[in-house]
């Protein structure tokens, strides 16, 4: 399975984005996928997490309230919606797959290649 990232961008404050993780070849309904993201310097972030098979999702306390993850089964694609975008937010953003649910980059096993997010104020 690979995983593709796409739908970052330049954005105003408080406007909105949504990216897209498209997942070639299968997924399994045991899958976990996740968003991280990494601003300059610093280290990777957890984002949110989705459970591919039952839909359980799980936030960073910096982002609940403004981004949103979902996935389309029939696609193969986990989609984030961030609204009320912050300075703050600006990063690349990496999806990720893992067959556990867990807040720590190295937890999961792949990795897509990254789409920047700039949000200026």
């Amino acid at each position: 399975v690979q995983l593709q990232a796409s739908g970052g961008g330049l954005v105003q404050a408080g406007g909105s984005l949504r990216l897209s993780c498209a997942a070639s070849g299968r997924t399994f309904s045991s899958s976990v996928m996740a968003w991280f993201r990494q601003a300059p310097g610093k280290e990777h972030e957890f984002v949110t997490a989705i459970r591919w098979g039952v839909g359980s999702t799980y936030y960073a306390d910096s982002v609940k309230g403004r981004f949103t993850i979902s996935r389309d089964k029939s696609e193969n694609t986990v989609y984030l919606q961030m609204n009320s975008l912050k300075p703050e937010d600006t990063a690349v953003y990496y999806c990720a797959e893992g067959h556990h649910y867990g807040r720590s980059w190295n937890e999961y096993h792949r990795w897509g290649q990254g789409t920047l997010v700039t949000v200026s104020s």
